[in-house]
């Protein structure tokens, strides 16, 4: 795990919210800020590779930059990159910067957590393996999510406001290129990076 800003403190609960950022949205800063009540620190978490995409729009190191920028003042978030794109492995590289008693929370929507626990994995056993590892805090996302019962303790639901539950980075992205409002959808902080970016 590379770290470009960490939280200060020794976190005895963390979240992990990974994503593309492509770019950082103020559902990502909402989600976030709402774990803040069931966990002591969030690090937002840009794999190097990504698993199931490829890098289109910002590179890399944009991408860093936004985050840096949207969580600036955020004394509870870290940021940082992984090497592994895939739920177990970003868990299983941020568990090597964090006190081995520390307990992990993975971050995500509905829709991240259906791919997720659907997945067709070649192991029947790795949601088992996975569950034992960390656990889930699943915002609603045009829906809230229903876990199997066998998980339903190791996976909550972590309300957010309505009014984040539409954005995305797709969005905006489709508002820039159309020439519509898109400010509204991305932090403050970041406003004129996104602009010379997209």
């Amino acid at each position: 795990m590379i770290f470009f800003h960490r939280a200060t403190g020794v976190p005895e609960r963390l979240a992990i919210l990974p994503g593309t950022f492509n770019p950082v949205t103020v559902a990502h800063l909402g989600l976030a800020r709402a774990s803040l009540s069931l966990v002591d620190e969030v690090v937002f978490v840009l794999p190097q590779v990504l698993p199931h995409k490829i890098y289109l729009g910002a590179s890399f190191d944009q991408r860093i930059a936004m985050l840096r920028e949207a969580v600036a003042g955020g004394g509870r978030f870290s940021v940082a990159a992984s090497s592994g794109g895939l739920f177990l492995e970003i868990v299983r590289e941020c568990r090597q910067d964090y006190p081995a008693t520390a307990a992990f929370d993975l971050l995500c929507g509905r829709d991240a957590a259906e791919r997720a626990m659907d997945w067709d994995y070649a192991d029947a056993g790795t949601v088992a393996r996975m569950l034992g590892e960390f656990h889930l805090l699943v915002a609603g996302r045009q829906g809230v999510y229903r876990p199997p019962p066998e998980w339903a303790g190791a996976i909550r639901h972590l309300e957010l406001p309505a009014d984040f539950e539409l954005v995305s980075a797709t969005e905006v992205r489709e508002r820039i290129a159309r020439g519509e409002p898109w400010e509204h959808l991305v932090p403050a902080a970041i406003h004129e990076r996104v602009r010379r970016i997209y």
